[in-house]
This record gives C-alpha cells, structure tokens and sequence, in this order.
C-alpha cells in the first residue's frame, strides 16, 4: 500500500517563472514577421485582381506547353479565398486551398510551442515529402487529363 504524505503531492508543471514568459513572448515576433508577410502577400493579390491580364505574369509552362502546372490557378484560388469565396478558391487550386489551410495549422501549432517556451520541431520524414510529392504529381497529371477538366483553373 502506498503512503500519501501531504508535503510530497505531486504537481503537474510548475508555472512558467517571470522570465520564461518573457523569453517565449519575446519569441513570438518570428511566427509575428511571418504572419505579417504572408498576410501583406494576401493583401496585395486581394487587392490586385489576377483575373484581369497585365497585373500577373503569365505562367511559362502553360505558355510554351499549353499544360497546367501544379501552381497554375494559385493567385486566382488566394484572391478568391481571401474574398472568403471557398468555391471559386477550390475550382481555381484545390491544392493551393489545401496549402493555405496547411500554413494556418502549421502557423497556429507553431505560436502555440512558442507562447509554451518550446522550439517548434516539425519532422517530415521521407514517406512524408514522397507522399507530397506524389500528390503534387498526381494533381498535375489528372488536372491535364481530358477528364481532369474540373481541376483547370
């Protein structure tokens, strides 16, 4: 049988002290520039319609080929995502919805570790990236597919 003494009670985590707290607060303006970044980068291609020629330099494979890369359709699908039109975003770039999404997990998950006083430590293993990979490929090739015509932007 076991001996519970009040004076050894275990606690959980002991509360972060003054300085950790302002060591993770001070941490946090890395995950802040990138926000910000990412977020001018929204704001500009809301503001700047890619539907209208001129703005956007065209794509160069799509130009000399006539195939739709992987990022073909990406500026129409983050304008219209950043209209808040989730429809228009999927019909132009389902993978790049698929990113935006992904980079606000990730963003999320990151000041979270951060605001804790914890390095972030993200671990793509090589199954991971191949698997990226294959999708991308996948994406591309059924896209250009004459039954893939729901994915052209």
């Amino acid at each position: 049988m076991r001996c519970v003494n009040a004076e050894t009670t275990p606690t959980a985590h002991p509360a972060p002290t003054a300085p950790q707290r302002g060591r993770a607060l001070r941490g946090l303006w890395v995950p802040a520039a990138a926000l910000t970044v990412v977020g001018s980068a929204f704001a500009y291609v809301a503001a700047v319609d890619p539907n209208e020629p001129g703005h956007y330099p065209v794509c160069p494979l799509w130009r000399f080929t006539g195939l739709y890369c992987p990022g073909c359709g990406g500026l129409r699908s983050a304008h219209a995502f950043a209209h808040g039109d989730l429809a228009t975003a999927l019909t132009d770039n389902a993978l790049a919805v698929a990113g935006f999404l992904g980079f606000a997990v990730l963003w999320t998950v990151w000041v979270v570790q951060v605001a804790r006083g914890r390095p972030l430590r993200l671990r793509f293993g090589t199954v991971q990236m191949w698997s990226l990979g294959a999708l991308a490929l996948v994406f591309t090739v059924v896209r250009n597919l004459p039954f893939g015509g729901w994915l052209h932007p």
